[in-house]
């Protein structure tokens, strides 16, 4: 996200600020920084000059309400002009939703950010009409959830009435090297207090209905929704695992070789006992008599990264609970899938599946 005017005499370039991508022009003579307003907050694809003009700037941006269009800047006029549409499928985007940047505290002085889609209030004159919501985690843990296009989110938004909120806890990526730092090794015990402070907020918001909270994530966003489901097992109404890991020792000890003592930097060394007995303290699975929700998970038979294992062992466990019964669990497995579901007939049913499973457990 950087480009230099082909006559050398402006810098281009983007930063990631609270999640929205900011862009700056550089005077190379003066040194003077001008920052430049794109027509929309998003997140920024990519921006270049063309090889022989620099006097405009061509960018793509992502937004809450469209998928990635192309912009060029005249710097002169400090005007944009917009190439392309992207296709929607026909609907007016002016109606999707635009997220609400919020923090709120949480532990140990953390503020953690989050952006907050709200539905328009479909019964007005109810005055108790208080709006379901979906909490989504992101993964990595190292990832960060910024306002690009999700036609998930718009649906469920505008469609179904829920409210989503996508919050940064302590880990996440784009807030500096403290913050990243925060959920390493042993650390991330303390990092799940921002699960409460994320519901304490909205708890703390009047329209927001406490008693249908569902989570939904995928990979290490697929261990919160598990933590969420046993750590605080009064609060959470539905949970939508996919590709997560349901226990820290058994997920390093399974997950291919290559990227093993990658992944023991970020959650710890499990063969240190010190490490280990707080790994083994925050794993769902050991947890699994805790949880009261509604489950369900969705996993790649092929996955190489969180194996198919800790799928099948949060599943089973709660089977178990029920006295077998396979009702008592969602499961999706998907036989030629890997880390996620990169097929679209697969896309499309863990879709379709995952929406059903929110019109049955979060709004009935």
């Amino acid at each position: 996200n950087l480009a230099i005017a082909p006559d050398g005499t402006t810098v281009a370039f983007a930063v990631n600020e609270d999640g929205l991508s900011r862009v700056y022009l550089i005077d190379t003579k003066s040194g003077a920084l001008s920052p430049v307003d794109l027509p929309e907050p998003g997140v920024l694809g990519s921006l270049r000059f063309p090889r022989d003009r620099s006097d405009v700037l061509f960018l793509s941006a992502d937004t809450s309400r469209s998928p990635s269009d192309i912009f060029s800047y005249d710097l002169k006029e400090r005007t944009f002009t917009r190439w392309t549409r992207s296709e929607v499928g026909g609907l007016d985007t002016s109606t999707f939703a635009v997220p609400e940047l919020v923090r709120y505290p949480s532990t140990d002085d953390v503020t953690v950010p989050a952006f907050y889609y709200k539905p328009k209030r479909k019964d007005a004159d109810v005055a108790d009409a208080r709006t379901p919501v979906l909490i989504i985690w992101h993964g990595g843990p190292e990832g960060q959830s910024r306002p690009s296009f999700s036609p998930l989110v718009q649906h469920l938004v505008n469609d179904l009435g829920i409210a989503v909120l996508l919050p940064n806890v302590r880990g996440s990526d784009g807030y500096g090297k403290a913050y990243l730092a925060m959920d390493d090794g042993v650390k991330r015990e303390e990092s799940l207090a921002d699960i409460g402070a994320t519901l304490d907020w909205i708890a703390s918001q009047p329209d927001l209905d406490t008693d249908r909270v569902a989570v939904y994530g995928g990979s290490y966003g697929g261990y919160m929704v598990l933590a969420c489901a046993t750590f605080y097992p009064e609060r959470i109404h539905a949970v939508i695992d996919v590709v997560g890991i349901s226990s820290l020792p058994s997920f390093l000890k399974n997950t291919q070789a290559y990227r093993r003592d990658l992944r023991r930097r970020e959650y710890g060394d499990e063969r240190d006992p010190v490490v280990r007995e707080v790994q083994e303290r925050i794993s769902p699975l050991n947890h699994v008599d805790k949880i009261r929700c509604d489950l369900f998970v969705q996993q790649g038979k092929n996955d190489p990264r969180v194996p198919q294992s800790e799928a099948e062992q949060i599943v089973h466990a709660v089977r178990q609970r029920h006295d077998g019964d396979a009702g008592a669990v969602w499961y999706f497995l998907a036989l030629d899938e890997g880390h996620g579901f990169a097929k679209k007939a697969n896309r499309d049913q863990a879709l379709f599946a995952t929406v059903l499973f929110l019109r049955e457990k979060l709004l009935k």
